[in-house]
């Protein structure tokens, strides 16, 4: 979809399979087989990336044409597969293709469907998919959560290492915060590189501009550790990137956690584990494996 979005989901991450994944992981593959085609026509309860892919889809519906497409990438092969589709079906999802790769990782499908993200619950094929430049996340599972109950599709998304390149966070964790803050000051023109999430965001943007303002049913927020004087460079790359993002929010350190959840989140992305464990008690978090932080 050259025009539009597409987004490409694990099944774990679509739909809850610890039963089944119980199975494999103490009984063997064969096993696991018996097990699925056995539940073949037991519909599979939502995941965490669920209620992200309801709003996605019904974006096609509001706009009254196909802008957005979900594609399925799973280590599941055909045959047990099937109960995905089922689920699929019974839960009323427009999704149509699917890569099912028996065993294997289906990373290696991201870029031949053009997908603009990959959510998984695998770590390993989500850093596959980042060193392939696609933007992805590890989703965190917390069976606690409550899903958002507006139509409305809400992504927060960190910003160094995630939309940003990580040229300042590497500053900050060599020579620590006043360094940090100076060198954003005195580079405040001049823009920050792209991160791992620039092109998901500009698809994002693009689609938004389908919508007008007022009735835009998609909303983004950039949820940043920065603070003054380190807020205007951000600013400034933006808007070198003509990219709309809807609200900021510089936190100069504060926990993210509840700002999340009073942006009333569908899913938060960041490049650091704590960030995301912390917010996933409250949205759907997930994980950004890039940049220093994540090296070594």
């Amino acid at each position: 979809m050259s025009d539009g979005l597409t987004v490409a989901i694990s099944s774990r991450a679509l739909f809850d399979l610890r039963a089944s994944n119980d199975v494999y992981e103490h009984d063997g593959l064969e096993a696991y087989r018996q097990y699925q085609i056995t539940h073949e026509e037991q519909t599979l309860n939502p995941g965490e990336g669920f209620n992200f892919v309801v709003k996605l889809l019904n974006i096609n519906k509001l706009l009254n044409k196909d802008k957005v497409e979900v594609i399925l990438l799973s280590r599941n092969s055909g045959d047990t597969g099937l109960r995905i589709f089922n689920s699929i079906r019974d839960h009323g999802l427009d999704i149509t293709r699917a890569a099912f790769c028996g065993g294997e990782s289906p990373y290696r499908y991201i870029q031949a469907f053009g997908c603009d993200l990959f959510l998984s619950t695998h770590s390993d094929d989500v850093s596959h998919a980042l060193a392939h430049g696609v933007a992805a996340a590890t989703l965190l599972p917390n069976p606690n959560k409550v899903a958002t109950e507006s139509d409305g599709l809400r992504l927060a998304f960190d910003g160094d290492s995630v939309l940003f390149s990580d040229e300042a966070e590497r500053v900050y964790q060599a020579r620590g915060l006043e360094a940090f803050a100076e060198t954003e000051t005195r580079q405040a023109g001049q823009p920050l590189a792209g991160g791992p999430f620039k092109s998901f965001l500009s698809s994002l943007h693009q689609l938004q501009q389908e919508f007008g303002e007022e009735r835009c049913p998609i909303r983004t927020a950039l949820v940043t550790a920065r603070s003054a004087p380190a807020h205007e460079r951000v600013i400034r790359t933006l808007r070198a990137w003509d990219i709309r993002i809807d609200e900021s929010l510089f936190l100069g350190g504060k926990n993210k956690t509840e700002f999340l959840r009073a942006f009333n989140a569908d899913v938060f992305f960041d490049d650091q584990s704590v960030h995301v464990e912390r917010a996933s008690e409250a949205v759907t978090s997930g994980h950004v494996p890039s940049g220093i932080v994540n090296t070594g």
